[in-house]
């Protein structure tokens, strides 16, 4: 789990050290944005932001049992960013898979966008929807009875 934190942890410190060098020079207002810019990427990368990611076999096998969608995905891209505040606290109840740490993620993901590795990539009762709409990703959840 420490390991997920290493790259937001990065950021924060090296936006300490480049404020800290702003505020040197005598710019404080640059070194308090600077240092808010380093502290919002840090915070797209944490895990706070991403429920915790299980492989691909293992959400395949909870979607059938539970007919929960499976998320696709990979830090740092923006559109799996938005997809995942979009849905705000509904998005915990999806399955998350992390292409960069399970190889048979990237697998399905390659095989349902023609050998790319485009993410988000929703898996909805085994058919795979790219880059779709968070309102949509929602009604899969709560499907209108």
């Amino acid at each position: 789990m420490m390991r997920a934190w290493i790259l937001p942890m990065l950021l924060v410190l090296s936006g300490s050290a480049v404020a800290t060098a702003q505020v040197l020079k005598g710019s404080p207002g640059t070194a308090a944005a600077l240092l808010l810019v380093f502290v919002a990427f840090a915070s797209m990368n944490s895990p706070l932001i991403f429920p915790r990611p299980i492989g691909a076999q293992e959400a395949q096998r909870r979607s059938a049992v539970d007919g929960r969608p499976i998320v696709f995905w990979r830090p740092g891209c923006k559109y799996c960013i938005r997809l995942r505040i979009r849905l705000g606290r509904s998005a915990r109840q999806l399955h998350w898979v992390n292409i960069w740490r399970d190889p048979a993620g990237a697998a399905v993901v390659r095989a349902a966008n023609d050998g790319n590795e485009t993410v988000p990539t929703v898996v909805v009762a085994g058919q795979p929807h790219t880059n779709p709409d968070p309102e949509w990703v929602r009604e899969q959840l709560f499907p209108s009875v």
